[in-house]
């Protein structure tokens, strides 16, 4: 994990799952995943954008790089996670979603974040869109 992000998840739990400053405030989970070719588990801090039937989306923007993020291979891998959320911790299934079943909700979250549609312009790549699902819910 890298400096900046080992900041992120202190500041997460810290704040009870809230974090300010550079990320202005954004709704934010802590990703658990485990390493497609490591095994190792991992955390990222990820911004999300909560859906109406309690899961969450999130993109595997990587900041508009012409490559894919880490977690986004290791979750193709390895679906079923956990994230943190606030003070509570949730086991998920990831679901990328592609076609015509992305569309709908890639539109409102560009309409919903301009950094997004920046990291759009900025890549050639179709940025995965990635809904975590609660499980035993």
């Amino acid at each position: 994990m890298t400096d900046f992000d080992s900041g992120i998840v202190a500041a997460f739990r810290a704040g009870g799952g809230r974090v300010e400053g550079v990320l202005g405030g954004a709704p934010m989970l802590l990703l658990h995943h485990v390493g497609a070719r490591s095994g190792r588990e991992r955390i990222t801090p990820l911004a999300y954008f909560p859906r109406a039937d309690g899961s969450f989306a999130i993109v595997a923007s990587n900041g508009g790089a012409s490559r894919h993020p880490g977690w986004y291979h290791n979750l193709r891998a390895n679906p079923d996670v956990t994230v943190e959320v606030g003070a509570d911790t949730v086991p998920v299934r990831a679901e990328v979603l592609t076609g015509a079943a992305r569309e709908p909700l890639w539109s409102t979250l560009l309409s919903l974040s301009p950094a997004l549609a920046g990291f759009t312009r900025r890549t050639d790549r179709v940025i995965p869109l990635v809904v975590l699902h609660r499980l035993g819910a």
